[in-house]
């Protein structure tokens, strides 16, 4: 895994980082056309190489093209950015985030029934560990 953290993203690098793992792979042109408030795209091509340099792209020939993938799996890189969140936002509680999540979200009853079965899932499991 790279040194730095996966939340120390610029905000640009973020964005090329989030379409990356959408798409699984990309282009330098692709990732461009999907950049909100486009910047150029000598801007796009250096930021690949930084986020390249830093370990968190790879990139492979695809005749004059380079294709660009994620060095890091989606869901290593989700986590550390959700406790990236918990820590800056919530002083390391994943309740006061829960919490914050279910004061602003519009849940249905699947979902409702999702996160109690989630809920109930996790104190199985630290049952099992006692």
């Amino acid at each position: 895994m790279p040194q730095s953290s996966l939340s120390a993203f610029s905000r640009r690098e973020r964005q090329i980082m989030e379409i990356v793992y959408r798409r699984g792979r990309a282009t330098a042109g692709q990732i461009h056309r999907e950049l909100p408030d486009r910047p150029s795209y000598s801007t796009v091509r250096t930021l690949l190489r930084v986020l390249e340099a830093k370990g968190y792209l790879s990139h492979a020939s695809d005749g004059p093209r380079y294709v660009y993938a994620p060095c890091i799996a989606a869901e290593k890189a989700q986590r550390s950015a959700l406790e990236q969140l918990l820590r800056t936002f919530f002083n390391n509680s994943a309740v006061s985030a829960m919490a914050a999540l279910l004061d602003t979200s519009d849940l249905s009853e699947a979902d409702l029934k999702r996160l109690g079965t989630l809920v109930r899932q996790a104190k199985n499991k630290e049952k099992s560990r006692d």
